[in-house]
């Protein structure tokens, strides 16, 4: 069966987004055929080569309503001829009474543009996020009576009020989620109904990673032990923790940290590295592309993120960069946040320890500094289950009998 689907993002392409391009690559490397609508035009002075390779349109619905007043206009007068309106016009305006804000009200415009623009022969609506993402999609679905369904992940879910989660559970075919906490939070919202919410891992797609540096025959490296993370910088990465971490390790363990990553608490982590006299040991890159993003892993001695649960209730899912960087033979200390220990068992394929705890975190970053063995034990057992248990095709092959199209990938 040949289908036409609608893909909806809340920006594209993003640098912090990676495994939503690597699924829509292998979705057109299966003869998926789809256009993207995006809420949010690109912020990322950079992409990944992995953006390159998909060759699907892309479309910009208006970032805000004052940005495009005759495109929202034209794009109502459009679809007064579809039967759903007035059903999709009733329910945002229920939503409206209880969530009064200016975001709602943009959500239904988008949703009008993104009716109105749509090919004919679209035939499904498929969104990633279940936050703004899928109340535009809800609402344009309406409109034009078609079906959809959604990929879940973190901040998507636990910001969302219950009732509203409920709403579109029931209104959608069908949904995926990274992880078996998103799994279990989510079924218990579809009245009996768990068919419809399922797990899909993202995965890593192995064949366009470089290989990792063999670790286990290296001579021990002169020099401080390098410490790494990669994550924007926002209060559910966990940074203010993890400087204070590292302003207790013992005076005598030699160390520098890297950070990679954009985010709105840069300047002030910066500031509290200066009060806590570790300035001069930790560098601020920025926002990295995939290939040098890699080059770090593989220079690193530890990956550390220390993930924690931010006040509006936003928190990591599983985090690809924690797959990746095991994936490239790094030793990992984390936190017990969400489905972190689905991926890393605590003193077998890493070390974990409880977030918002920076005496914890400084503990397990000290035993794996000075223990060169573990790290090398951690790392080894961390790629062979990242590569077992979690390969990018699992994933796809199950988003690819959802779509009704050939699970193996074209030639």
């Amino acid at each position: 069966m040949s289908r036409k689907i609608a893909v909806v993002l809340k920006g594209y392409p993003r640098l912090s987004e990676t495994f939503i391009a690597q699924e829509l690559l292998g979705l057109q490397q299966r003869g998926l055929d789809f256009t993207i609508y995006s809420l949010r035009h690109p912020y990322d002075d950079k992409s990944h080569p992995v953006h390159d390779e998909i060759t699907s349109p892309v479309n910009y619905l208006p970032e805000y309503l004052y940005h495009g007043p005759i495109r929202v206009l034209q794009s109502l007068w459009h679809c007064r001829r579809h039967r759903g309106l007035g059903g999709a016009f009733r329910i945002w305006w229920r939503d409206l009474q209880r969530d009064l804000t200016p975001n709602r009200v943009r959500r239904f415009g988008q949703a009008l543009v993104l009716a109105a623009e749509m090919p004919r022969e679209t035939d499904w609506i498929y969104v990633h996020f279940l936050h703004t993402p899928a109340s535009v999609t809800r609402y344009a679905a309406m409109i034009r009576e078609l079906p959809w369904s959604c990929s879940a992940h973190a901040k998507d879910i636990y910001t969302t009020p219950e009732w509203e989660k409920q709403e579109k559970l029931a209104d959608m075919e069908w949904l995926v989620t990274c992880t078996r906490h998103n799994v279990d939070h989510l079924r218990a919202l579809t009245n009996g109904d768990g068919r419809k919410v399922d797990l899909v891992y993202h995965g890593l797609d192995f064949r366009r990673l470089p290989a990792p540096r063999d670790r286990s025959a290296a001579a021990p490296s002169a020099g401080p032990i390098r410490l790494l993370s990669v994550g924007r910088a926002v209060e559910k990465k966990g940074y203010g923790d993890l400087l204070t971490a590292l302003s207790l390790l013992p005076s005598n363990l030699d160390w520098r940290f890297t950070h990679i990553g954009a985010g709105d608490l840069r300047r002030s982590l910066k500031k509290q590295a200066d009060n806590l006299a570790i300035a001069d040991r930790v560098e601020w890159r920025g926002p990295m592309d995939q290939a040098d993003v890699f080059k770090a892993y593989g220079d690193a001695d530890i990956f550390v993120l220390a993930s924690r649960i931010a006040q509006n209730g936003d928190r990591d899912g599983l985090p690809n960069v924690l797959m990746e960087a095991q994936s490239q033979g790094v030793a990992i200390v984390s936190t017990r946040v969400s489905a972190i220990p689905e991926l890393i068992a605590d003193g077998e394929t890493g070390l974990l320890v409880e977030p918002g705890r920076p005496d914890e975190l400084a503990a397990a970053l000290e035993r794996l500094m000075r223990d060169a063995d573990l790290r090398c034990r951690l790392a080894s057992a961390g790629a062979e289950r990242v590569k077992t248990e979690f390969g990018h095709d699992k994933g796809m092959i199950e988003l690819a009998r959802r779509f009704g199209i050939d699970p193996n990938p074209g030639p």
